[in-house]
């Protein structure tokens, strides 16, 4: 039984339990919120140790951290450390999106080492394993994809990432229209170049009755994908994105009728004034299906940056409603992120969804600050440490930098003005 089904029928799962207790929330509210479909709880009944979070609405905004090795670069034991600074720095979820090396030893390893979500995008090693057996991506077939999908599924996999609406009238659309990116979803791209060369159907769309088959075996999260999601700021918001998107929309009404949890994938590049736009018609469109976004990044010229841009853009996203935020580190564009990156990736993003968790009224995340003005207002150094999203840092500053008074810090010394305020306060 699904934790969909489990919740259609009344019953509160191990899970639901897990995830009520951490988000200080009803079980039983939780559980008509997701058999609403509403929130979902990615928990592969094959994911031993896992803790299981809540991603949807009414729940702190979750935070994923994307790893993987690459074709260039296939190192198991960095790639074990992404993982183990993810779940340090806070991420709620991680996706191993490897392409590169023994792709299922990979992720054998990290569902194993994982205790969050692990999340995937199949068609990666149904494309690599397909090119290195027979030459080529056009040689993918239906069975493949679906073959590596099960294989995924037993392994302990959570949640996969699975371009389900990138139909060919999508793809007409997007020709009729024109982009300056064109795609930029590798799976998308994956799927449109064995498309146009068989001039067929998507698979995933084709079959998916197959699809929901494997998913509802499984407990599997399906995270319909947006093939065509917009890859820079001038190609925001187009008939294509949103065709895709209506597309998504009527498969989550097909998943939920074979009680399969769904999430939905979104843009991508957006400027800041069309973001609460694009939340509004996903939630409408898809059925308030939790809303999954890559930043989305604000503007196109921040390579180094973009972390930042992806934050700037996720906050604002997180607080008209999206409900699941995927980090981007500094070397988004630019090259595979070292551990570091990763690192800082995560909390930057925390960061955003704490940000829009206040903005939302979420009363835990308001306390957390008060708590902080008031370790601040009394120079408590030790809580502000405890109480910081990046501890670590916070301290590392600190202790580099030691003032010359315990209780002040370099930027002002002796002339605090908490400290010195205080005294007339008598507070």
């Amino acid at each position: 039984m699904t934790q969909l089904a489990a919740a259609r029928s009344g019953v509160i799962t191990p899970e639901m339990k897990t995830v009520a207790e951490k988000e200080r929330v009803d079980e039983q509210w939780l559980r008509e919120q997701i058999a609403a479909g509403r929130i979902v709880i990615p928990a592969n009944r094959n994911h031993r140790g896992l803790s299981p979070c809540g991603i949807g609405e009414g729940l702190t905004v979750k935070v994923n951290a994307n790893i993987g090795t690459s074709s260039d670069h296939a190192v198991l034991s960095e790639e074990l450390d992404k993982l183990k600074v993810s779940v340090e720095a806070g991420a709620d979820a991680v996706m191993d999106l490897s392409t590169g090396g023994d792709i299922n030893r990979t992720r054998l390893e990290v569902v194993k080492a994982s205790p969050i979500p692990v999340g995937t995008v199949p068609v990666y090693q149904a494309v690599v394993e397909t090119t290195e057996e027979k030459g080529g991506l056009i040689h993918l077939t239906a069975d493949k994809i679906f073959e590596v999908i099960e294989r995924q599924a037993q392994d302990g996999v959570d949640f996969i990432t699975v371009h389900c609406g990138l139909t060919r009238a999508a793809l007409e659309m997007l020709r009729k229209e024109g982009r300056t990116t064109d795609i930029v979803s590798r799976g998308g791209a994956f799927l449109t170049t064995w498309m146009l060369h068989h001039d067929r159907e998507n698979p995933l769309y084709e079959h998916y009755d197959r699809l929901l088959e494997i998913a509802a075996r499984y407990d599997l999260t399906l995270s319909l994908g947006d093939g065509l999601r917009p890859g820079c700021i001038a190609d925001a918001t187009d008939r294509a994105q949103i065709h895709e998107l209506m597309t998504l929309g009527h498969l989550t009404q097909i998943a939920w009728e074979k009680d399969v949890q769904v999430m939905i994938e979104g843009p991508g590049h957006v400027p800041l004034d069309q973001i609460e736009t694009n939340i509004i018609l996903q939630k409408q469109l898809c059925h308030h299906a939790p809303f999954y976004v890559l930043g989305p990044l604000v503007t196109d010229i921040a390579p180094g940056y973009d972390h930042v841009a992806c934050a700037i853009g996720g906050a604002l996203a997180a607080w008209a409603g999206a409900d699941f935020l995927c980090y981007v580190t500094p070397a988004e564009h630019l090259c595979l992120p070292s551990v570091e990156d990763v690192r800082e990736g995560v909390v930057v993003t925390r960061i955003a969804a704490h940000a829009a968790d206040i903005a939302r009224g979420n009363r835990h995340a308001i306390e957390r600050d008060h708590q902080m003005a008031v370790a601040r207002k009394n120079l408590d150094w030790e809580r502000q440490m405890e109480l910081a999203i990046d501890p670590k840092k916070a301290r590392k500053y600190r202790d580099e930098h030691p003032p010359g008074e315990d209780d002040v810090c370099t930027m002002c010394g002796k002339y605090c003005a908490i400290k010195q305020v205080r005294e007339y306060f008598k507070s």
